[in-house]
């Protein structure tokens, strides 16, 4: 039998990775909402991974109340996820995927791109999801790491800001209002660039988007947190005082 995981939070993305730790051979013990972390941490101080599958806007809290035994054990799987959101709380080495795939409700899961993954504990979920048919790549170091989160914040964001306006698939946004669609993601890139610290490939990160674009043509582009995704968009630009006319023209326009 493989080493134990921790899995905080149990919803559909958490679901998935639970089966495929299961079939991999990893005891799996969920940590429900309101888990006393501390006392688990006590009976389990060192466990293979701690993957943290809450929702993007309940990392924080996670995150403030993790055990510090568990800190270079941490997994992380959220969207608009980057080094800072860990680096604030004192996590310096976490496993980190980037996830390319959908796990709805009543749904099978949608691949669109094999998700990348690094650090640590890279190889128990590489393992783990090829159980289920789902592809992974390891990531070779943090530069490269930092490139595939930035290039998902920039599909997401993109994708559900312009969506706003024009609703309908990813490949009917890029085949019928391109302009806007690579006006928004430059805008988002240079929020990215404010929010790491360094410039970006913005070119190559447009080309990773449109791969995106290909492997589900059908993804829709407004998901239910679009106008949260373009307000704190906004409120990123803010405060690194950056010029986004495209993003204030889609929040003046709702």
């Amino acid at each position: 039998m493989e080493s134990p995981v921790i899995l905080i939070g149990i919803g559909e993305m958490g679901g998935v990775f639970a089966r495929g730790l299961l079939r991999a051979g990893h005891p799996v013990y969920p940590a429900n909402r309101g888990a006393d972390l501390a006392a688990i941490a006590r009976q389990l101080p060192a466990p293979e991974l701690v993957l943290v599958a809450v929702a993007e806007n309940e990392l924080p809290a996670v995150l403030e109340n993790l055990p510090a035994a568990w800190f270079q054990r941490i997994g992380l799987l959220q969207n608009e996820l980057l080094p800072a959101d860990w680096q604030q709380y004192g996590i310096t080495h976490p496993t980190v995927i980037s996830v390319w795939f959908e796990k709805k409700a009543g749904q099978d899961v949608r691949i669109l791109l094999p998700s990348p993954v690094f650090g640590p504990a890279a190889e128990v979920l590489h393992d783990s999801l090829q159980t289920l048919g789902i592809p992974t790549r390891l990531v070779a170091d943090e530069a490269e790491l930092l490139f595939e989160l930035v290039l998902k914040n920039v599909y997401i964001v993109t994708t559900n800001c312009a969506g706003l306006a024009t609703g309908g698939t990813v490949s009917e946004l890029w085949a019928n209002h391109r302009n806007l669609a690579e006006g928004v993601a430059r805008e988002v890139i240079r929020i990215q660039e404010s929010l790491v610290g360094q410039s970006l490939p913005a070119d190559a990160l447009i080309e990773g988007m449109l791969r995106a674009f290909e492997g589900d043509p059908e993804h829709k582009c407004m998901g239910r947190s679009a106008p949260s995704r373009l307000a704190r968009a906004l409120r990123q630009a803010d405060d690194a005082s950056l010029e986004v006319p495209l993003l204030r023209q889609l929040a003046t326009s709702q």
